[in-house]
């Protein structure tokens, strides 16, 4: 299995270091996990930790559109000379953000389209945060896909939306879906309907750890060792076995992200 979205690089999430974390995953049948940074802080945690643990940690380097701020430029620059030394396998995590605030959405707009750009200039996917805004972030990839004849490849992460927006989502594009936790709850609503529309060929699976640990572990702080849960979980709702969903979605992320 594949974690592709963690962020157990995160010191204060995991005092005891990150560093058993990362054993615990690989003790659990995580061979990989893919750590996104969302400042320049976060990027200098993950350079750590990829420099300590070099065989399991693969690097993305973006700016999280929650801490796009009016020197946006210069915090990315800073990003991307943190990271560029660590071989990035994407760009992000990056895009539209309106749930705590929509104060900063033009410079939001503004920085993901650059950032959609800097990873056509680099031969990078692209992870998309996308939470209460996929209008706003469908119309900035249009744009972006206006501006550049293509888009690269895309993957919108945590993604916990409906059949339809799967529908409206590849009306613009044909991305990969990050799968986490949100689908083992049972307050998922039609997520799993939605697992069944994106089908297994464009489903990753990822933990978004710390946050949103899945059943049986809801309430801890989650970590990359859970993502069998999460794995067993999208098995269940597609009628096939753990097995087929591990090969089939390990496949798709070494892939998308070329690892």
């Amino acid at each position: 299995m594949i974690d592709t979205h963690t962020h157990i690089y995160m010191s204060e999430s995991f005092p005891e270091g990150p560093q058993e974390a990362v054993g615990r995953a690989v003790e659990s049948g995580v061979e990989l996990m893919i750590l996104p940074a969302v400042d320049r802080e976060s990027a200098a945690e993950i350079a750590t930790l990829k420099a300590d643990c070099p065989t399991q940690i693969r690097t993305a380097m973006g700016l999280h559109p929650t801490e796009v701020g009016e020197d946006w430029k210069e915090e990315l620059e800073d990003i991307i000379k943190i990271l560029s030394p660590t071989d990035p396998v994407a760009i992000g995590e990056v895009g539209i953000d309106l749930y705590w605030t929509d104060s900063n959405l033009k410079l939001q707009k503004e920085a993901f389209i650059a950032q959609i750009k800097l990873a056509k200039d680099l031969g990078l996917p692209v992870i998309i945060h996308c939470r209460d805004g996929l209008d706003v972030c469908l119309k900035c990839l249009q744009q972006a896909a206006c501006e550049l004849d293509s888009l690269p490849p895309l993957i919108f992460h945590s993604f916990t939306g409906s059949p339809d927006d799967v529908s409206k989502i590849r009306q613009v594009c044909d991305p990969f879906f990050g799968i986490n936790g949100v689908v083992t709850f049972k307050n998922s609503g039609s997520l799993p309907d939605a697992v069944k529309e994106i089908g297994l060929n464009r489903i990753i699976l990822e933990t978004d750890s710390p946050y949103l640990a899945p059943v049986p572990k809801r309430g801890r702080r989650n970590e990359s060792s859970y993502l069998p849960f999460i794995n067993s979980k999208i098995a269940d709702i597609l009628a096939i076995s753990p097995e087929d969903v591990d090969k089939a979605t390990t496949r798709n992320a070494k892939e998308i992200f070329k690892i």
